[in-house]
């Protein structure tokens, strides 16, 4: 089993409100476990609800800015990816042309 941490740990731990880490859970932010009734944070999804938690206590950023940062990141990550597949590809095509 996947090692974990419950959401009442959580809380204490980072000194948040618990209703913050359920809004970030009900607008698809974090990921959780649910087992008896227990809510649980995987222990790989801790730096994203790290980032979100510094974000929103320290740079007092609301739920809906917490939202569009992460999809700009996500869309930046992706597009990165997609650079990368992209130059790899012009690297082997640029690869054949000297080769032929």
């Amino acid at each position: 089993m996947s090692e974990r941490i419950s959401r009442e740990e959580l809380v204490k731990i980072y000194n948040i409100e618990i209703t913050f880490f359920d809004e970030l859970v009900d607008s698809g932010l974090l990921n959780i476990q649910t087992e008896n009734e227990i809510r649980y944070l995987m222990y790989e999804d801790l730096p994203s609800f790290e980032r979100f938690t510094n974000w929103h206590y320290d740079l007092e950023i609301n739920l809906p800015g917490l939202e569009v940062i992460h999809e700009m990141l996500q869309k930046m990550e992706n597009l990165k990816q997609r650079n990368r597949e992209l130059i790899s590809k012009l690297s082997a095509i640029g690869d054949d042309f000297v080769d032929g």
